[in-house]
C-alpha cells in the first residue's frame, strides 16, 4: 500500500433491484418497471500518494491494484466492476487522484437483483465524490452501463444502472429505456397498501455475460431490425402487435417468440402502470403472471427451479401474483403477497421447494427504497 494516505474517506451507497414488469425490453427501446430494494454495496474511497490505486472488497480476497493513469485490462475477477468504471472516466477525461476503495455489501450474487449495477454505481458515485465533479443521473446510469458493456463484456440493457441511480423511496420507476425518461408509480395505493413485494432466490445462480442472454438479445435485435425495415419504427418498443402479425408469417419461428414476448411485455408494463395507481392488487398479480408466461414460453429463459416456485406461489393464499424476475435461467421470483401471510407464503415456498429440489430458497421482503442519487444528497460528504 502507497505510503502517506490521506485519512478522508468517502462514504457512497447504491442499492439493488427487482423489476416488478418489463423483462429483455430494456435494450430494444422499451419500457420496465422497477424498483430500488435495501440491499446495498458500500463504496469507501480515500486519495493516496503514488501512481497506484488499490481495490479490495470484504466479499473476495485478495486486493487488485491498477496504474492511476494507463489504461487496464479485463481480467476476469470481481474487479472488473469498479476498474471499469474508471476506465469509462479516463476516456471521458476526468482526472481521477490515486486512490484506495474498498466495497463491502449484501445484494445476491447471481440472483438477478443487480449486484454488478450496485457495485458500478457504488463506485461511479465514490469517484465522483473524491474528484469533487458531479454528473446528471442520465449519464451516470449510462457509465455504468457501458463499463459493464465493454470492459466485462456483459450486454446488458440500460435498465438496472438506472434505477440503482434514480429510484425514489415508495415507488417504482416506469422508465423509457430508449431514452431514460421515467414516471414514479406508487406502490402503496389502494389495496397495494396491504401488500408486500416478496422476492423469492432460487438460489440458481446466472451470469448476463453467458452465452443464452447473448443469444436472447441477439435474436431480439434481428427482430426488430425487421421490424424497422418493414414499419419505420425506432424500435421494438414503438412496435404493436398488429404490425407483428402481419409479417408473422415471414419470420423465423423463433424470431417470432422473441419479438412477440418484447411487444406484449411493453403493453403489460403500462397496464401495470394503471393498476399501480389504481390500488388494484389482484390486476397487477394477474399481469405478473402473464409476463411470467410469456418468459418461459416466448422468450424461454425460465428454468425448472424458477417455473416450480411460480407455479406453487400462484396457489398460496395471500399470493396475488409471481414471476420469474431478472435476466433468466436462474436467480429469483418476484411476488405480490397480502402482509398478513406473508409468513405462511415464506414457510410453504421453503418447505415445498426444498423438498422438491433439495435446495433451501431465500426469501427477501422487499420495500422500495431511494437509488443512489438521492442516498448521495441525503448524507454530506
Amino acid at each position: 500500500m502507497s505510503e502517506g494516505t490521506s485519512s478522508e474517506w468517502f462514504e457512497c451507497s447504491a442499492p439493488g433491484r427487482v423489476n416488478i414488469l418489463g423483462e429483455h425490453t430494456d435494450y430494444t427501446g422499451g419500457m420496465v418497471l422497477p424498483m430500488a430494494i435495501p440491499f446495498y454495496t458500500h463504496a469507501s474511497i480515500r486519495r493516496i500518494k503514488g501512481n497506484t490505486s488499490f481495490l479490495h472488497t470484504d466479499l473476495f480476497e485478495g486486493e487488485v491494484a491498477i496504474h492511476s493513469n494507463s489504461p487496464a485490462e479485463p481480467t476476469g475477477q470481481w474487479s472488473d466492476y469498479p476498474v471499469g468504471v474508471r476506465e469509462e472516466f479516463r476516456k471521458l477525461g476526468i482526472a481521477v487522484p490515486s486512490f484506495e476503495l474498498h466495497l463491502r455489501g449484501n445484494v445476491p450474487f447471481g440472483a438477478g437483483l443487480s449486484s454488478s449495477a450496485s457495485v458500478e454505481v457504488a463506485t461511479c458515485m465514490a469517484l465522483l465524490a473524491l474528484s469533487g465533479i458531479e454528473l446528471p443521473a442520465k449519464e451516470i446510469a449510462l457509465l455504468c452501463q457501458r463499463a459493464e458493456n465493454l470492459f466485462v463484456g456483459s450486454p446488458c440493457g440500460i435498465m438496472d444502472q438506472s434505477v440503482v441511480t434514480f429510484a425514489h423511496e415508495g415507488h417504482a420507476l416506469m422508465l423509457n429505456t430508449r431514452d431514460l425518461t421515467f414516471d414514479l408509480v406508487p406502490m402503496n395505493r389502494g389495496a397495494l397498501s396491504n401488500v408486500t413485494v416478496v422476492v423469492v432466490n432460487s438460489e440458481v445462480k446466472h451470469s448476463v455475460a453467458t452465452g443464452a442472454y447473448r443469444d436472447r438479445r441477439h435474436e431480439a435485435e434481428t427482430g426488430q431490425a425487421e421490424m424497422q425495415r418493414r414499419f419505420g419504427v425506432r424500435d421494438l418498443g414503438e412496435a404493436t402487435m398488429t404490425q407483428v402479425q402481419q409479417i408473422a408469417g415471414e419470420l423465423d419461428p423463433v424470431i417470432l417468440k422473441r419479438v412477440r414476448h418484447i411487444v406484449t411485455e411493453n403493453a403489460r408494463v403500462h397496464a401495470a402502470r394503471e393498476a399501480m395507481h389504481g390500488g388494484d392488487a389482484e390486476r397487477l398479480g394477474q399481469i405478473m403472471l402473464q409476463g411470467h408466461e410469456s418468459m418461459r414460453d416466448d422468450y424461454q429463459i425460465t428454468c425448472n427451479e424458477i417455473d416450480f416456485l411460480v407455479d406453487m406461489a400462484r396457489t398460496l393464499p395471500g399470493c396475488f401474483g409471481a414471476r420469474m424476475t431478472g435476466g433468466g435461467f436462474g436467480g429469483c421470483t418476484v411476488n405480490l403477497v397480502a402482509n398478513g401471510q406473508i409468513d405462511e407464503f415464506s414457510k410453504a415456498i421453503t418447505q415445498q421447494y426444498e423438498s422438491k429440489f433439495g435446495i433451501h430458497c431465500s426469501i427477501y421482503p422487499c420495500v422500495a427504497v431511494d437509488g443512489a442519487l438521492a442516498l448521495f444528497q441525503k448524507v454530506p460528504q
